[in-house]
């Protein structure tokens, strides 16, 4: 365990079981009246950093939410019932849940960078599975800020993790379809369109297949970027997500390899390069021969190729100190998606981390 790194002694489980999505809102709230304002506080400093006033954070807030209530009101009345039972204004909660549209509007603190890969693995009964794991890679400051999630009662419950206060990030749900996320960027993302964090939980709770989480994404607004890998049993595919459009990444022998880049022509024309390079295509392309030379059968087997030393790209990403705020970027878990057994693993620590702490196990059906 790296001591720069903070993580509370007893990681924070959330469960959220309503089917009404304001009353699911206000059991999370409830349980996070103190790590939401935590939170906000870390992304209140960041916001400054990056010349983004506390008007424009506000106004921005609640534009979000006006796009969030067109388009799916009852992730709206969850925002709200976190909200409430947070004990906090609620645009407050909805400038958390669109923090990487915000955060977008300067160039002072630059995205995060995580590591994704799925593949197809041939299970003990030669019957193929689908298999994910992913680093989460963001502010080190905001490492006690994260929490698993047990959402029950929309039309399928999900499992997974996300930050103090946001709907959703990676996880798996009851039916079998499991989304991994990493952040993209490009010139034109702003807000005016679903935030990519509501967007991720939309479709775990109401997408039963790789098809249908597609369908979902493609008939967002979108006015930001970022990647979900979607898989389920049978199916696996992996999105460019851009306000110029929505694009498939074909997949190489049976492997999807994301990190922090397009991987696509149309959005990758207008991409912030100068915020992500060389690092994600150096990520991407170790892993990528990674694999060449290795073949994972198991989940940890897939888990341990995302483990990184000295010399190697910084895949195991661990914070230097000597940065300043805004620039010290921290594996923060390590998570794990099985489709066939609703299962996801999640480790809070880095994958070099995977032996000596212990994962936590949930179930989302």
């Amino acid at each position: 365990m790296n001591p720069t790194i903070p993580r509370p002694a007893h990681r924070p489980h959330v469960k959220a079981a309503a089917t009404d999505p304001f009353d699911r809102g206000v059991a999370r709230g409830e349980q996070l009246r103190d790590g939401i304002p935590a939170a906000s506080e870390v992304y209140d400093r960041l916001f400054a950093l990056g010349g983004i006033t506390p008007a424009q954070v506000s106004e921005d807030a609640e534009r979000a939410l006006d796009t969030i209530g067109r388009f799916r009101p009852a992730a709206r009345a969850e925002i709200s019932g976190i909200a409430h039972g947070a004990g906090v204004d609620e645009w407050r909660v909805a400038a958390l849940n669109a923090r990487t549209e915000i955060l977008a509007r300067g160039s002072a603190v630059p995205p995060g960078e995580c590591t994704t890969i799925v593949r197809r693995i041939d299970g003990d009964d030669g019957s193929p599975r689908t298999l994910g794991v992913q680093t989460w890679d963001w502010h080190v400051e905001l490492g006690a800020m994260w929490h698993t999630l047990e959402s029950r009662g929309g039309r399928h419950d999900f499992v997974g993790l996300t930050e103090n206060g946001i709907l959703g990030k990676m996880g798996v749900n009851s039916a079998g379809l499991a989304l991994h996320f990493n952040i993209l960027g490009h010139v034109r993302d702003g807000i005016g369109g679903i935030p990519m964090h509501v967007l991720a939980a939309i479709v775990l709770e109401e997408a039963g297949s790789v098809a249908e989480a597609v369908e979902i994404v493609r008939g967002s607004p979108l006015a930001s970027s970022g990647s979900f890998a979607l898989f389920d049993e049978t199916d696996a595919v992996l999105l460019d997500l851009s306000p110029v459009g929505v694009f498939e990444v074909p997949p190489t022998q049976g492997t999807l390899v994301r990190t922090n880049h397009f991987l696509t022509p149309v959005p990758a024309a207008g991409e912030k390069t100068w915020l992500y390079q060389p690092d994600s295509g150096e990520r991407r392309d170790f892993v990528r021969a990674r694999l060449a030379h290795r073949q994972p059968t198991t989940v940890d087997d897939l888990a341990g190729l995302l483990v990184t030393g000295e010399g190697e790209p910084p895949v195991t990403c661990l914070p230097d100190p000597d940065k300043p705020l805004g620039q010290r970027w921290a594996s923060l878990a390590t998570l794990t998606l099985e489709p066939a057994t609703r299962t996801a693993r999640i480790l809070d620590g880095t994958p070099a981390d995977i032996g000596s702490r212990d994962w936590r196990v949930l179930t989302a059906g």
